[in-house]
């Protein structure tokens, strides 16, 4: 898995039909010291994450891995919302910080 932070919203109208209903998210992926990094990706959204909050990912075959996923087409998949990501003692973030 990767942190990321979701910077935006991918809305596709024709697309495969195993992916109706699948709400789309631009994540934009963090290094270890807390900064964005230049890549942005497009995840399927599994747990109501929102604009600006860091996020877990999951890539790969790992992102079909979730129940009533085996079958669609994903590579990057968001799988929690994190809450604080603490690294050698210091925060990195913490949510209740942000808002």
């Amino acid at each position: 898995m990767q942190i990321a932070q979701v910077r935006g919203t991918v809305v596709s109208t024709q697309k495969d039909q195993s992916l109706t209903g699948v709400k789309f998210l631009l994540v934009q992926f963090i290094d270890e010291e807390g900064q964005l990094l230049p890549k942005y990706e497009v995840a399927a959204d599994s747990v109501g994450a929102g604009v600006n909050e860091w996020v877990l990912v999951s890539r790969g075959s790992a992102a079909r891995k979730l129940s009533g996923s085996e079958h669609r087409p994903l590579d990057a998949l968001v799988v929690g919302i994190i809450d604080t990501v603490n690294l050698d003692g210091l925060s990195l973030y913490n949510k209740r910080e942000q808002y």
